[in-house]
């Protein structure tokens, strides 16, 4: 699988149609108008973007265009986790893990959390 490069404008809309599919343009204008403040014309323009790069896929209905995302959403965060951990971290979780616990990032719940996370991958969470 090739690894998806989201721009952040592209999370922007995809965030909005992987919570709600699909959306009408005028509907995606309103709500990347209130969430990230675009006029009309970045929108549409990104979407005509996004459409290109298939990333979004686009119907048309009636005398308007209907939106879904071409992407899913767990593939894109995987890929964008897995590029940044490459780019900052040399692909080691650890080493992110150690960059975040010395400058006490992490409360006790979000220890908590990874302790199951981890145990569930060792397989240890059986009783």
């Amino acid at each position: 699988m090739e690894p998806i490069r989201l721009k952040s404008s592209e999370w922007n809309v995809l965030s909005c149609l992987w919570e709600e599919s699909p959306q009408t343009v005028m509907q995606l204008v309103a709500r990347l108008g209130q969430t990230v403040g675009w006029a009309k014309s970045t929108t549409i323009t990104t979407l005509r973007r996004m459409e290109e790069k298939g990333l979004v896929n686009c119907e048309i209905v009636g005398k308007g265009k209907s939106y879904t995302p071409a992407v899913e959403q767990e593939n894109a965060e995987i890929s964008e986790t897995r590029s940044f951990l490459n780019r900052v971290y040399q692909g080691s979780v650890g080493m992110m893990m150690s960059a975040m616990a010395k400058r006490q990032e992490l409360t006790k719940e979000d220890i908590s959390e990874l302790r199951r996370i981890l145990e569930e991958a060792e397989g240890g969470s059986e009783k």
